[in-house]
């Protein structure tokens, strides 16, 4: 996360998050690093899809592909990044091993990220499969994902 938060800096950019089964832990990685306070401009952890919708997520979109899609995760960042005026949004929505007995639709091991660039009106997306036999374990998985999107993509 240093490469991150170091090539924001230098390039006068920032990012904003939105969560969902990461639950803050990528915000949480960037935030470690020091001099984060000036490249991160919002967070929100969204676990409901209530507060997806809330945050801009159109309720149709998760209703015609699952809140478990690409499609949800593109939404998330793109919203997320116009809500905080960020160079950057991302999103993350998924599920870790678990079952959703709201959202019965879409692997029970499979996580969706997006990194919205606001200033390119591009996206760059992820799919994960994660293994680990805990949620601290899969997170992590997916941060590491997270952090080479970030690093490749970034500009």
């Amino acid at each position: 996360m240093e490469k991150i938060v170091k090539k924001l800096r230098d390039l006068n950019k920032t990012i904003a998050t939105m969560e969902s089964c990461t639950g803050g832990a990528v915000v949480n990685a960037i935030t470690n690093i020091e001099g984060a306070s000036e490249v991160v401009k919002y967070s929100a952890v969204t676990y409901s899809n209530e507060f997806k919708i809330k945050m801009g997520v159109s309720k149709n979109s998760i209703d015609k592909y699952s809140v478990y899609s690409i499609e949800v995760a593109k939404e998330m960042s793109k919203q997320i990044s116009l809500y905080a005026t960020s160079n950057y949004g991302l999103g993350i929505t998924g599920k870790l091993n678990r079952v959703d007995k709201n959202n019965l639709y879409g692997l029970d091991n499979r996580v969706f990220i997006s990194l919205y660039d606001k200033d390119n009106d591009a996206y760059y997306t992820s799919t994960v499969d994660v293994n680990k036999n805990t949620r601290e374990g899969n997170k992590n998985l997916v941060i590491e994902v997270i952090k080479n999107i970030l690093i490749s993509s970034i500009k």
